[in-house]
């Protein structure tokens, strides 16, 4: 017959989950209490934990969105898509990084991702490729009008 589980056990087990949790990569709040709770956790419970690791900046919202809107960035994702998946992620600002970017940037960025991507041939005559072209720059998450200016864009 198993023992129960005291209070004290369960914050070590959610301390130390936690803790292995950040030590992998940056999270945002949402993201591990979700983790947290799947470990059959009491919530109030794992919300102590996560309100003393805040206090110790091991859990910050703001760094979470930062390092991974870069890496969204780095891979070539839009400002929408970025944005939309910080949102799911629990995070409703945007990034200092994303701030910081302009709509020229964006557009260069489309632009070097068509090119890497499909080159930058002539599409005035081929429709369905452009079709193909733009659901592919919209569904990495630029804007219409960046995706436009990726199309328009020309090899020199």
């Amino acid at each position: 017959m198993a023992k129960p589980e005291n209070q004290d056990d369960q914050e070590y087990r959610a301390r130390s989950a936690a803790l292995r949790l950040l030590a992998r990569r940056e999270h945002s709040r949402l993201e591990l209490t979700l983790k947290l709770r799947q470990r059959k956790l009491p919530g109030e419970i794992i919300e102590a934990v996560l309100d003393e690791y805040e206090q110790e900046g091991w859990l910050d919202d703001d760094r979470f969105a930062d390092v991974y809107a870069r890496q969204r960035m780095d891979l070539g994702y839009g400002p929408l898509r970025i944005l939309g998946e910080l949102q799911q992620r629990g995070v409703h600002q945007s990034p200092e990084c994303l701030e910081a970017m302009t709509d020229e940037d964006w557009c260069q960025q489309a632009i070097s991702l068509r090119e890497k991507r499909f080159g930058l041939a002539n599409l005035a005559d081929d429709w369905d490729e452009k079709v193909r072209q733009a659901r592919f720059l919209s569904r990495r998450g630029y804007s219409a009008t960046q995706v436009e200016r990726a199309l328009e864009a020309r090899e020199d």
